[in-house]
């Protein structure tokens, strides 16, 4: 299933080729593909490729959130094309209870394009999402610009408003059984379960 990031945060085209991300099933997890423009701003975070990256979102990143809107529980996975990656599980609005957790993410940059293939494990999601969205960032200073798959609509901005990943009210609906078929069913995740304690 394809995805594409045709628009800032604010619901403004993008002045480039769209973030492409896919998802498709994959070996004891759900695949993520992302093709994206290369912008290399801002540089290379200083961590090695493969290895999680604490504050990647100030840097040249794709994002993509999973949500239970009923619990407000998600996941949050961010790549970069410089192989670094986090994964941030959250128990509420902003409530980040476990990161940095490993991930098999591999990037790869291409003249002005970079892909990237993560495999998200089952036990990374929390049960019963039904709500998702995905992002990219680059750029530096005054040129950092947002994007966002479910922007907020024009409407709905207030003045000085910036940017907020976290705004779950305009998530829209997904299910992983979109992706794994109808009759797929979750496994029970041990990280969620700390959640609860």
């Amino acid at each position: 299933m394809d995805f594409y990031i045709r628009h800032t945060w604010d619901s403004l085209p993008v002045d480039h080729k769209p973030v492409k991300i896919r998802f498709s099933p994959g070996e004891d997890g759900l695949l993520m593909q992302v093709t994206a423009p290369f912008f290399n701003d801002p540089p290379a975070p200083a961590g090695p490729p493969g290895e999680p990256f604490p504050g990647l979102w100030d840097y040249e990143v794709v994002e993509s959130f999973f949500l239970n809107s009923e619990t407000e529980q998600y996941l949050e996975v961010e790549v970069c094309p410089y192989g670094q990656h986090l994964i941030l599980l959250l128990n509420g609005k902003h409530n980040a209870f476990m990161q940095q957790l490993p991930l098999s993410f591999r990037a790869n940059i291409e003249d002005s394009t970079w892909h990237g293939e993560a495999l998200l494990p089952w036990r990374y999601f929390p049960q019963g999402i039904n709500k998702m969205n995905s992002y990219a960032i680059h750029g530096s200073g005054a040129g950092r610009t947002y994007e966002s798959l479910y922007p907020v609509p024009r409407e709905d901005l207030q003045e000085g408003q910036g940017p907020d990943f976290h705004r779950l009210e305009y998530f829209q609906d997904f299910t992983l059984q979109s992706i794994m078929g109808e009759d797929w069913v979750q496994p029970e995740s041990d990280l969620w379960d700390l959640a609860r304690k």
